[in-house]
């Protein structure tokens, strides 16, 4: 495959795709490169209700298909395959990856993040077998069954209201006194009656005889310490910046974002970034995909002066 193109988009989730699809309309040759599934994250919820324009909702899987379908029918072209570095010399931003290196006029950025993990012991020994990341890829194996959710957040309740469709019971387990997730969404996981909450309570250990069956947990504010038995653990705490293989060519943020303008420039030229990768992001798709249109259109009109 050629290896020379107007635009590499790093990425392809809500902002990598919105992106794609301004560039390779607007006639620039363009590639997408994504190490994982197209449509990124998003593509694990199985109802979006905030994106305008689906007042239904829609799944995540199916709003990134179309976004796809949209950036593909215009010309982009994409590789899977892994990004390794960055090398930016004069008129030439190279992108090197598992698959060969590419060159370009402009490089858009919008890698994502991935799950933080918890760090205790046995979550990396029972991943797969109790413990998980993504209710909406194994909520229905813990059917009637008794899961944990670990998290304060949007994204550990919404875990919890959606494992609630399938589990007897669903624990929700967060260190502080209160949670960080938006009201509307507290409201609907409160007024679930499969839901119950541990707050100031510390993760020790997840334990099990080859699957999960129990769980060391200590309270934050006594420092008591108890076991609580469950099928299963799903862990939401979190995203890390896939910036590691950045940081010695980009400025990045204390949480490891990349730092931009309102253009999404960052401070090299012909560099940008969007979508949750980029510092100060909301993190929500519909800005995602806004960043993404940002970074296509600045990044086209700074190639072509």
């Amino acid at each position: 495959m050629d290896n020379k193109y107007d635009v590499v988009i790093v990425g392809g989730g809500p902002a990598g795709l919105s992106a794609g699809i301004y560039t390779a309309r607007d006639k620039l040759k363009t590639l997408l490169i994504e190490k994982g599934i197209i449509g990124g994250k998003i593509t694990e919820a199985e109802l979006v209700d905030n994106f305008p324009g689906y007042p239904q909702g829609i799944s995540g899987l199916e709003l990134t298909g179309k976004m796809h379908q949209q950036a593909t029918k215009f010309g982009l072209k994409e590789l899977n395959a892994e990004v390794i570095s960055v090398e930016v010399d004069n008129e030439r931003r190279v992108v090197k990856t598992t698959a060969g290196d590419f060159i370009a006029r402009a490089l858009i950025i919008a890698g994502g993040s991935d799950w933080f993990k918890l760090g205790v012991p046995g979550e990396k020994e029972l991943t797969g077998r109790g413990v998980s990341y993504c209710s909406t890829c194994d909520a229905p194996l813990f059917a009637d069954k008794h899961v944990a959710v670990i998290g304060g957040g949007d994204t550990a309740l919404f875990e919890a209201l959606h494992l609630a469709k399938f589990a007897a019971r669903v624990t929700v387990i967060h260190r502080r006194d209160e949670f960080r997730a938006f009201i509307a969404v507290q409201e609907k996981a409160f007024a679930e009656p499969k839901i119950e909450l541990l707050l100031n309570t510390v993760v020790e250990a997840i334990e099990g005889q080859d699957v999960v069956q129990r769980l060391r947990l200590k309270r934050a504010d006594s420092g008591k310490k108890y076991v609580l038995e469950v099928d299963g653990v799903f862990i939401a705490v979190g995203l890390k910046p896939n910036t590691d293989y950045l940081r010695e060519v980009l400025p990045l943020d204390e949480q490891g974002r990349i730092i931009v303008d309102s253009g999404m420039r960052t401070k090299v030229a012909a560099v940008f970034a969007a979508g949750d990768i980029r510092s100060n992001s909301i993190r929500q798709t519909i800005a995602a995909a806004g960043d993404g249109a940002i970074a296509a259109i600045t990044a086209k009109n700074d190639i072509e002066q």
